[in-house]
């Protein structure tokens, strides 16, 4: 019996007094959430963004976690400072973590604990706390906001101002949202942006919200430009011909200053409360997952049949190809009512010309390369392994280019009925790396998510540029993606790790790919998935 997850827990997460390891400035803290799978191994969730320079950080952005009545769920926050771009934490130098449960965390509603270091000594006096909210309500308020005459705060140049909104709790403000930064501009407009409800004031209308106006220094001393507090109901007045208009308050230069007025003018062009549908809204109201696996035939897999090849099926009749399929197959299968997986092979010289092909299906059927499930992909790979010669170069372009073809359809319909994921599993670098970044930069336009596997021991840094976390991917030309739709993971950080870790990683930022997707292009559920 599948455990019932019984609700979703919304986790606030902040610091003080963190060791400080960066010479002549502060640390650049980040929050890494880990959870423990059920034979004990850790797993990623999921990470906040890096505040610059600060030593007590309030991370806006929040981690939101099934929350399992009846299952011990651990949780693992680790701090690091980043000083470079790489995804991987290990070269990032180790500010202190804390090892606790979602049950300690929800009953305690906000926890406070000394951090340790991984000999389980103090981390100095660093401090995390996390706050537990039940998310009950799914409606997400819409912001445009502008404002102007806004103080200088700056010697040289203007002001880089920026927003942050804070919720009244029991036990004072929590930030609910941080705005990007406008670079020296007294007169700035943020990019338009949304806070889920629940965030912002708990659902209640009438309650208060202080909104902060501050200068963005690097250095992580922020110069606090002016405040004031307003509530969601005056908030949504604010409309294009009439904005809602704060006065921003100092009240340190209020009271210093004789005939002072305000310290610039917030304006709310645009706010609006709108339901936001979850991925389960979606899959209930009845959107396809259409799942497709591509496969790598290159020769630096090498020779099938020699025990060293990644395509060698060992005698208890598994690789890491079959391992992955399984993994990720197994989960997305749920999702498929048809259960008929297209299966590609890229790379090999394949009968009976013995072309290469970089997008040949495993059956060698082009009219109909479906497979039944996963057991059908399975399949289809052991039969076609002995048929081709590897070969090369690796292209990923055609199979992606193949996938958007079939998700540009889908477009076509007026709902959310449809999304596509590609799974490709390769052995290492990529020969054309210019097209497949036009080709993920197209896609990120389209319903379609792209996983990549890494299998063998290959470096895949190319494959972390792919995959958008550290900024958006850009097409050749400069267009940026629309979206961050690659996922990629190497399989050998899963050896040890139990089968369903696999795919708890690459699928956890698919279901926010679909709901982000489908709300961007305003669809909804084929079926109202909540009939009143």
């Amino acid at each position: 019996m599948a455990a019932q997850c019984v609700t979703k827990v919304e986790l606030t997460v902040s610091c003080e007094n963190l060791l400080d390891t960066d010479i002549g400035s502060k640390s650049d803290p980040l929050c890494v959430l880990l959870m423990c799978s059920s034979d004990s191994q850790w797993y990623e969730v999921g990470r906040t963004e890096k505040v610059q320079n600060c030593l007590s950080p309030k991370f806006a952005h929040k981690f939101v976690i099934d929350y399992y009545f009846e299952i011990v769920q651990k949780l693992k926050f680790g701090i690091y400072d980043i000083d470079n771009k790489t995804i991987d934490l290990n070269d990032d130098d180790f500010l202190g973590e804390l090892e606790s449960t979602l049950g300690q965390v929800v009953s305690s509603k906000k926890l406070t604990r000394p951090l340790v270091l991984k000999n389980k000594k103090p981390a100095g006096k660093g401090t995390i706390t996390i706050s537990a909210e039940e998310i009950k309500d799914n409606r997400v308020v819409k912001f445009e906001v502008e404002a102007r005459k806004l103080d200088n705060k700056d010697f040289f140049g203007k002001s880089d101002p920026y927003l942050e909104l804070y919720k009244q709790t029991e036990t004072g403000w929590q930030l609910a949202h941080r705005t990007e930064v406008v670079k020296n501009n007294l007169n700035p407009t943020w990019k338009p942006f949304k806070i889920p409800l629940q965030s912002l004031c708990g659902g209640d209308l009438e309650k208060s919200i202080k909104v902060d106006c501050y200068d963005y220094d690097d250095d992580g001393s922020h110069d606090l430009i002016g405040s004031f507090e307003t509530t969601m109901k005056r908030l949504q007045e604010a409309s294009q011909t009439s904005p809602a208009e704060f006065e921003c308050i100092n009240s340190k230069k209020k009271q210093k200053k004789k005939g002072y007025k305000n310290s610039g003018i917030v304006s709310v062009k645009f706010c609006q409360v709108v339901k936001e549908y979850t991925f389960l809204d979606y899959i209930m109201g009845g959107c396809q997952i259409n799942f497709t696996v591509a496969i790598d035939f290159t020769g630096s897999n090498g020779d099938p049949r020699s025990p060293q090849s990644l395509h060698y099926i060992s005698p208890q009749g598994v690789n890491e190809y079959l391992s992955a399929i399984w993994s990720v197959g197994n989960v997305i299968q749920d999702y498929d009512s048809d259960k008929k997986f297209p299966a590609f092979g890229f790379g090999a010289q394949i009968p009976p010309s013995w072309q290469v092909s970089h997008e040949f299906p495993l059956n060698f059927n082009s009219s109909n390369p479906f497979c039944a499930g996963v057991v059908g992909v399975v399949e289809a790979y052991r039969a076609c392994l002995p048929q081709v010669k590897l070969y090369g170069p690796t292209n990923f372009s055609p199979i992606i280019n193949h996938v958007a073809c079939f998700a540009k359809q889908a477009l076509q319909q007026t709902t959310a009925s449809q999304y596509f994921v590609l799974l490709i599993i390769t052995d290492g670098v990529i020969t054309d790396m210019d097209e497949t970044r036009n080709a993920i930069v197209n896609a990120s336009r389209l319903p379609m998510s792209i996983i990549i596997v890494g299998v063998g021991a290959a470096d895949f840094s190319a494959m972390e540029f792919l995959d958008g976390d550290d900024g958006r991917l850009r097409s050749l030309s400069g267009e940026a993606a629309m979206r961050d739709i690659v996922q990629f993971v190497p399989f050998r950080q899963f050896q040890n790790a139990p089968s369903q870790a696999l795919a708890q990683s690459v699928l956890a930022e698919l279901p926010q790919q679909v709901t982000s997707f489908f709300s961007l292009f305003k669809l909804k559920p084929p079926q109202d998935p909540s009939p009143s």
